[in-house]
């Protein structure tokens, strides 16, 4: 009798530990050749529910059994846990089919390690600066609004006193609508109930531009917590603004030069304005083209997408207050490219055939080795050159290319699913322009840039004026943003750094890539071509970044939440022309194309540097340029596109370095300008057009 007891109790001891075991069952899926759309669901047997579930994959709740949006060929772990603490910890992985999966998988881990030394934070690294996020109060907002809706929005009654204690779910109020609709709120969080509207008062009115344009005009009231609460992914992982080291590396630099050059981005401002025009223009000058036309080069390099939907992801992000810091980061880079391409020019090499070799390649070899730094020198010039020839194939190109045939075939529709034809025939009008040389480049950058950006600023400023009793709302936003915004923006440095990355990462000041197409401008004196440089950032990002957040702020759009950045910009200037986001598209398209055509030539001076300067050598290059136009717009890169963008943005730890070490030599060549200038022995164009000499030229 006692041995099938015994038996019979084992039975249950064992039933009862299997069931306290989690037992976790997997499937995966990779439901197509598109990259990033893998998933794991996994279904736990044993323990006590609920189970919660934390992924490495931040944007997956912690309820959710399925994980889905993976990049397929990385590993992904789950820890679950039940109601009682038991946990498992499982790791799985997507497998890659397709040949996009299979790079995208191994570029993942390379943009991470990139990316962990450009975003990496040395203020959170050394105890200065805490980046988690944190929130003292919640927001309550009006019940049922939206950015888009058109309604009124009144406080009827308040149910709780202000500075009560509340609890999560217990009402606090009525709002009534302009139908008549009343709504109760309830509150989301528990902790002491403040008003930020009077009983009877309007909360918001759809038909009141203040209240379109004013960040959060939406909210009735706030909760404040008793204590500060993080806040977290949907992982659960804290959320966290960091400094990235890049930002403050570009913007150290900048205000450096800034302070260096006697703040010539303002007072050498006139200056350049006149070299741009024309007017000391030398026909017989060293050099293959125009101080315009090296300018239209440089700007259709940097103006592009970043203009477009990279302003729009900063503003929704930083909210209305970005914009002022990204004018100030734009001022700053102005000094920037002042140094960079004034050294450009001086260090060039022009050959007997007239091409022109020139950019921080030179400079960083002949300056430094001026110095009796040969060694480093080498290094630097060639660490440029790499880092400049994987930039010109990635960011500044199939990244062009991907999203203008996205952008275009989100308006026109007969595109949808043609990305190998756009891209042979994108490739081809490249190949026109690009196989003519410096030349060429200019002479088509010369023309499109100025159409493509007169269209943009045009219809900006219609958008602007269509809805300018909305002027003092947007700037007070602009300022109040800036200086006092709320937590989940990140507070003022959070706001800050939004804005500060946004114009380092667009105009590419002390990226060093601009030095490269302004050594070929026709001119004597190294130091005029740094002056017409200085425009470039104040063009990219002063104007036309200023202007894309403008309209973003004036028609409200800045508030609305889950849309990409070009669609939001779309969507912007849609608000007041119908008929633009067909106009958008195809400017993006000249954005992207002007941008291809001004890269080939710095990957090609790059590659030349690495590989020779023979003719056939820059033959080679732009046919291999050419078929990564047709990759681009063919096939989804993800990570690939991420770390040839990554490598733009490191091709500033050489040239600054250099910047930095020649920044004496480039203040005393223009000490000497200046004399030159205002002592009239410069080479000057009369009114009529006569041209007088040059009573003192100085070699360059």
């Amino acid at each position: 009798m006692k041995k099938p007891f015994l038996l019979l109790l084992m039975m249950a001891i064992s039933v009862v530990a299997y069931s306290q075991e989690l037992v976790v069952k997997e499937t995966i899926d990779n439901p197509s050749r598109v990259i990033n759309d893998g998933q794991i669901s996994i279904k736990v047997e044993g323990g006590q529910e609920p189970y919660t579930y934390k992924w490495s994959n931040q944007s997956t709740p912690l309820n959710s059994n399925i994980a889905s949006g993976l990049v397929e060929g990385i590993p992904y772990t789950v820890t679950v846990t039940d109601a009682n603490g038991l946990t498992v910890t499982k790791e799985y992985e997507v497998p890659a089919r397709a040949i996009a999966e299979i790079f995208n998988g191994t570029m993942t881990p390379a943009v991470a390690a990139i990316g962990s030394v450009l975003f990496w934070d040395p203020f959170a690294a050394t105890g200065l600066y805490d980046p988690v996020v944190y929130a003292d109060v919640k927001l309550v907002g009006a019940p049922g609004w939206s950015s888009e809706i058109d309604d009124k929005f009144v406080l009827k009654k308040w149910l709780k006193p202000e500075g009560a204690k509340v609890k999560k779910g217990e009402p606090i109020a009525i709002v009534s609508r302009a139908s008549g609709a009343e709504e109760e709120v309830v509150s989301s969080v528990s902790g002491t109930l403040n008003y930020l509207v009077k009983e009877g008062g309007v909360i918001y009115n759809s038909d009141n531009p203040k209240h379109v344009i004013e960040q959060g005009a939406h909210y009735l009231a706030e909760i404040e917590y008793d204590e500060q609460i993080v806040l977290l992914h949907p992982n659960g992982d804290p959320q966290t603004k960091n400094i990235p080291f890049i930002v403050v590396w570009l913007l150290l630099g900048a205000t450096f030069f800034t302070l260096r050059m006697g703040f010539i981005n303002i007072r050498g401002f006139r200056h350049s304005v006149d070299l741009a025009k024309g007017k000391y223009d030398d026909p017989d000058a060293p050099g293959q083209v125009t101080h315009f036309q090296a300018l239209a080069t440089a700007v259709s390099g940097t103006v592009g997408l970043g203009n477009i939907a990279g302003v729009a992801v900063a503003i929704s992000l930083g909210g209305a207050g970005a914009t002022l810091w990204m004018i100030v980061a734009g001022l700053l880079g102005m000094s920037s490219k002042f140094v960079e391409c004034t050294l450009g020019v001086k260090y060039r090499d022009i050959l007997p055939d007239g091409r022109v070799f020139g950019g921080p390649m030179n400079y960083l070899r002949y300056g430094l080795e001026k110095r009796n730094l040969k060694g480093l020198g080498k290094v630097l010039a060639g660490l440029f050159a790499v880092l400049a020839v994987g930039a010109s194939f990635g960011g500044g190109n199939m990244f062009q290319a991907n999203q203008s045939f996205e952008q275009l075939s989100s308006q026109f529709p007969m595109l949808q699913g043609n990305g190998p034809l756009f891209g042979v025939i994108t490739a081809v009008l490249v190949g026109v322009v690009i196989i003519g040389g410096i030349n060429s480049i200019a002479r088509v950058t010369g023309k499109v840039v100025p159409v493509m950006a007169s269209i943009y600023v045009l219809a900006a400023l219609v958008v602007i004026f269509m809805n300018i009793e909305n002027i003092i709302p947007a700037f007070s936003a602009i300022i109040d943003g800036a200086f006092t915004p709320s937590a989940l923006k990140g507070g003022v440095i959070g706001v800050l750094i939004v804005g500060f990355q946004r114009a380092a990462f667009s105009n590419e000041a002390g990226v060093g890539s601009a030095a490269i197409a302004h050594s070929t401008a026709k001119t004597n004196h190294p130091p005029s071509e740094g002056f017409v440089a200085l425009l470039e950032p104040f063009i990219d990002t002063v104007v036309v970044c200023t202007l894309t957040a403008l309209v973003l702020i004036f028609t409200g759009m800045h508030e609305v939440q889950g849309l990409g950045g070009a669609q939001l910009t779309s969507d912007a200037f849609e608000s007041v022309i119908s008929w633009f986001p067909y106009v958008l598209a195809v400017a993006v398209f000249l954005f992207a194309f002007s941008t291809m055509i001004s890269w080939s030539y710095y990957g090609m001076r790059a590659w030349t540097y690495l590989f020779g300067k023979s003719k056939r050598t820059e033959f080679v290059y732009k046919m291999l340029f050419l078929v990564f136009v047709v990759i681009g717009a063919s096939v989804s890169l993800g990570a690939v596109l991420d770390f040839s963008d990554m490598m733009i943005l490191a091709m500033s730890f050489p040239n600054i370095i250099g910047l930095y070490m020649m920044s004496g030599e480039v203040r005393k060549d223009l000490n000497e300008y200046w004399s030159k200038l205002k002592n009239n022995k410069l080479f000057k164009k009369e009114r009529q057009g006569a041209a007088t000499t040059d009573t003192q030229q100085a070699t360059s």
